[in-house]
């Protein structure tokens, strides 16, 4: 961003994050940028997401997720290809913004992305869309039951910290199934069920034990 492209709320933010000489006072930097909640400052928020500075990148996305909406489309057409760190901090703010809009991104990286950091950001993001925001009881029927097929399938991704991404998305979207789905919720149970009883990672074991049990009703 050019300084003749910032708004004058932003300009003096970005000069503090341009003059920080340490990684602790770009993370302030990029705080304080987040907190304004400038639409104006998503894209540099996002290029802050490819630093090698895991608390700016925290920042970063706290920002996005605040600012809502107007991150959305940025997020996706500005999303980096080559640098699997910047796309799971991107996922996870797209996976905190819950738009109905990122699914397809979401779904995508959740079964095919190289990185067990992507691949964990977008299976917890999958199962915490924002339902309501779907246009039409058609639409969200569609993707909720993208979304249950795609967790279950991720249930089986050889890193435990991915499956368990997927055991707390299920869990998310069991609850808020449509009822035209309800048909489905022996197949999530099951699958919960199976993990308990057979997954080589105890802490898995007891995640989904934990989801059965906040969703007595499906269990039973």
């Amino acid at each position: 961003m050019t300084a003749s492209s910032a708004s004058p709320q932003l300009q003096p933010l970005l000069d503090k994050l341009h003059s920080a000489g340490t990684a602790e006072t770009v993370r302030f930097a990029v705080e304080d940028i987040a907190a304004a909640q400038l639409v104006d400052a998503v894209p540099i928020l996002i290029e802050v997401l490819g630093y090698n500075n895991p608390g700016a990148a925290v920042a970063a996305v706290d920002g996005l997720i605040a600012i809502g909406e107007p991150s959305v489309m940025p997020l996706m057409e500005l999303l980096d290809g080559f640098n699997y760190g910047a796309r799971a901090w991107a996922l996870r703010a797209l996976a905190g913004i819950g738009d109905p809009r990122g699914i397809d991104l979401l779904v995508k990286a959740a079964l095919e992305d190289f990185a067990l950091s992507v691949r964990r950001a977008a299976a917890r993001g999958v199962g915490k869309l924002h339902w309501q925001e779907f246009v039409s009881e058609g639409d969200r029927v569609a993707a909720q039951s993208k979304a249950l097929d795609t967790l279950i399938q991720v249930c089986d991704d050889p890193e435990w910290v991915v499956r368990y991404a997927a055991v707390t998305g299920l869990e998310s979207l069991g609850q808020r199934l449509e009822d035209s789905l309800i048909g489905e919720l022996p197949k999530l149970t099951q699958r919960l069920e199976a993990i308990v009883a057979d997954d080589a990672a105890m802490a898995l074991q007891a995640r989904a034990q934990l989801a059965l049990q906040r969703l007595p009703a499906l269990a039973s």
